[in-house]
Formats: C-alpha cells, sequence, structure tokens
C-alpha cells in the first residue's frame, strides 16, 4: 500500500455480514504490523475470512489504561497500528478513546477508515426524520436513569440507544414514563440472516421475548404533536373541554395507577400536575 505511514488506524468493520467491509479497510489490516482487537476470537472470524493473518493484541476497557503506552511506543518507533471492534467503528460506545486522546497528546498520526455504523444503518431503515442524537449504552442506575430521560425529554429529535436485548423490556417500561408520545423503532442482528426490525408506538409496545439475544439498535422518534397547554397561559374551560385529552386520561386509567397516568399526562403535554389530578379523579367518577 502506498503512502502507508506509521500511526493509528481507527478501522471500522462489518456489523454482522462479513462482506460489509471496505476496500481500504481490508487494505489497512493487511499492511499493518499489528492490530489491536476488543475480542480476539471475534475479530479472527473476519481476518481468517479475509486471509489476514497478522499479530493481534487484545485490547478492551479492562486493559486500555495499562497497554496505551506499550501501543505508543510501538508507534513511535515506526509500526503501523490498527484498532478493530467487535463491530461496527472503534471508539463509538467502544474502547480506543484513551488510546486516541494520548496519540493527540504526542502529536501521533491517526488515520480514520470509516465503514458500517450500527447508528446510521438503524436510521436508514426507522422511518424517522434525518435529525437524530446517539446518546449509546443506558445507564444501569434508576437515578441515573431518570436524571437523562428528564434532560433528555426535551429535546424533539430522535434518540438511538444501544440496549442489551435482555434489558430491552426493563428500559422501554422506564421510556414509558417520560417518551410515552414517542414512536420506537428496534433493530435486531442487523445485516444477518436473521435481521428483524419492530416498528410501534411506544405506548403500545409489549415487549420482546427472553429468547431475543444479543444488542439491539433502538431509536425514540422525535415527540408527536402535544395540546400545548403550557402552564402560565393556562386556560381552565379550555383544559376540562378537551374531548382529546379525556380519551387519552380514560385509556390510560384502565392499564395505569392514578400516580402513572398524572405524571405520563402531564409530561407528556407539559401540563400542570395538579390540573391533570383533579381532572382524572373527574373522569373516575
Amino acid at each position: 500500500m502506498n503512502n502507508f505511514l506509521p500511526g493509528l488506524y481507527i478501522v471500522s468493520t462489518p456489523i454482522g455480514n462479513l462482506e460489509d467491509i471496505t476496500l481500504r479497510a481490508l487494505n489497512v489490516l493487511k499492511n499493518s504490523d499489528k492490530i489491536l482487537c476488543e475480542d480476539t476470537r471475534r475479530s479472527l472470524k473476519l481476518l481468517n475470512y479475509y486471509n489476514i493473518k497478522k499479530q493481534l493484541i487484545s485490547y478492551h476497557k479492562f486493559n486500555e489504561k495499562k497497554l496505551t503506552p506499550y501501543i505508543i511506543e510501538l508507534i513511535k518507533k515506526g509500526e503501523r497500528i490498527s484498532l478493530i471492534s467487535d463491530a461496527g467503528t472503534p471508539i463509538i460506545s467502544d474502547p480506543g478513546l484513551i488510546l486516541l486522546k494520548e496519540c493527540i497528546k504526542k502529536k501521533i498520526r491517526i488515520f480514520p477508515i470509516p465503514g458500517v455504523s450500527a447508528v446510521t444503518t438503524a436510521m436508514s431503515v426507522s422511518s424517522f426524520d434525518e435529525k437524530y442524537f446517539f446518546y449509546g449504552f443506558l445507564p444501569k442506575k434508576i437515578k441515573e436513569l431518570e436524571k437523562l430521560a428528564g434532560d433528555l425529554k426535551n429535546y424533539n429529535f430522535n434518540i438511538v440507544f444501544f440496549i442489551p436485548a435482555l434489558k430491552i423490556n426493563f428500559y422501554t417500561k422506564f421510556f414509558k414514563k417520560y417518551f410515552l408520545d414517542r414512536k420506537i423503532f428496534i433493530a435486531r442482528e442487523m445485516t444477518k440472516i436473521y435481521e428483524t426490525f419492530y416498528r410501534e408506538n411506544l405506548e403500545d409496545f409489549k415487549g420482546l421475548g427472553t429468547d431475543v439475544k444479543g444488542e439491539l439498535t433502538v431509536v425514540l422518534s422525535k415527540r408527536e404533536e402535544k395540546y400545548n397547554l403550557e402552564e402560565e397561559n393556562f386556560d381552565e374551560d379550555n383544559f376540562n373541554a378537551s374531548s382529546k385529552l379525556r380519551t387519552e386520561i380514560r385509556k390510560y386509567l384502565k392499564r395505569y395507577s392514578l400516580k402513572d397516568v398524572v405524571n405520563l399526562v402531564s409530561v407528556k403535554n407539559k401540563l400542570p400536575k395538579k390540573k391533570v389530578y383533579d381532572l382524572c379523579l373527574k373522569i373516575k367518577k
């Protein structure tokens, strides 16, 4: 390969189908001195498929801090080091950020080798518009989730998450408290034999079976139309007379507790909780 200089090469690899890799990525991997892999066993499937025989170094979140000085020294000695993840583009919700920052600090050349991304692949078939915010993996603690949801619920654009299949029902149940006025798109096994897409209104989503495995790419659409009754301009007569709002509350009361309904409706429509609570009591009578 001409002009193949020493440095760090950030190489995108397939997210499923092994043929979804660029010619440039293959050329870079074939000419690398060493390849950093998140999981050498998974990377070998790709490298063996293309008959690429190189020294592999296991480089993951548990050892990246310790190994980074060693990698820096290899590059300083003139080696060409490629970084790949288990799937897709490295560093995006994957290990490598520590090494990247250190290369920048040491003025080492960095070469991005673009390719497949689960984020753009999912967005391309979601049927949502092109404006999106990528968050990645969600926090595990409820308090952190609540803070995050409180921030994100005010952003009116599509939001992309990576969610382990075993956690999808937990997270979607949580989403309903803050994002009930949105649609949900779930991509499973993208580009593979059992590729499956799920599209529903979030409030109608019943969850996935326990047989679903792996990592899911999940997109929440931007908000649907709201009633837009702001507290400072609150119109009591219009609020109580809103048949659409009453219909929505009746539907929720059949499925959720009074407390949950008040929270859902007030957050979804930006309405005062006290007013929503009073209306719920009237409807329940």
